[in-house]
C-alpha cells in the first residue's frame, strides 16, 4: 500500500473513532495520521520521500492559487475600467514537462488562471499553444510558464 493511502486509512480511522465525518474532521485526520507518519519514518526509509512530494503537492496548489488571484484582479481590472487595456495573442511555449501527466496539469493549470487557455499541444508534444489576454509581452508569459508553472508541475510529479 503506498504512503498516501496509507495516510488516507489513518484519516479515515480517526473520523471513525471521533464519529465526525466532517471535512474539518478529516483534514485532522490527515494531519494527525501525517504526524504518526512522521514519528515511525524511522522504521520505513521510502516516508522521506513521500514527505517531500508532500511539500511539493501543498506548494503547487498554494501557488496556483496565489495565480488565480493575481490574474483574476489583473482581469477585472480590464473589465471594470473604461477603455481596453487587453492585447490578446496566440503564444507557442516550448515544453519542459514530459510526461502525460505533467502536460495536462500544466496545460489546466494554465487554462484555469484568468485571462490565459491552452490551446493545443504540438503532436510531439514539445508545444503549447496559449491564448493570452494580455499577450503584448510573449517572452515575458513564456518565461512565466517555464521558470513557474513547469518546475511546480515538474516537482510535484516526479
Amino acid at each position: 500500500m503506498n504512503l498516501f493511502a496509507t495516510n488516507l486509512l489513518l484519516a479515515f480511522a480517526w473520523v471513525a473513532l471521533m464519529g465526525d465525518l466532517s471535512l474539518a474532521g478529516l483534514i485532522t485526520g490527515f494531519l494527525i495520521g501525517l504526524a504518526a507518519m512522521w514519528l515511525v519514518r524511522p522504521l520505513f526509509p521510502q516516508t522521506g520521500s513521500y514527505f517531500l512530494r508532500l511539500y511539493y503537492w501543498a506548494r503547487l496548489i498554494v501557488m496556483f492559487v496565489y495565480e488565480l488571484v493575481v490574474s483574476s484582479f489583473a482581469v477585472v481590472a480590464d473589465v471594470i475600467t473604461p477603455g481596453q487595456r487587453s492585447r490578446p495573442a496566440l503564444i507557442a511555449v516550448p515544453l519542459n514537462v514530459t510526461t502525460d501527466l505533467q502536460i495536462t496539469l500544466l496545460s489546466n493549470f494554465i487554462s484555469l488562471t484568468p485571462g490565459t487557455l491552452t490551446l493545443d499541444v504540438s503532436a510531439d508534444r514539445k508545444t503549447l499553444y496559449i491564448h493570452a489576454m494580455f499577450g503584448e509581452d510573449a517572452d515575458a508569459i513564456r518565461a512565466q510558464i517555464r521558470d513557474r508553472f513547469e518546475v511546480w508541475v515538474r516537482e510535484a510529479t516526479e
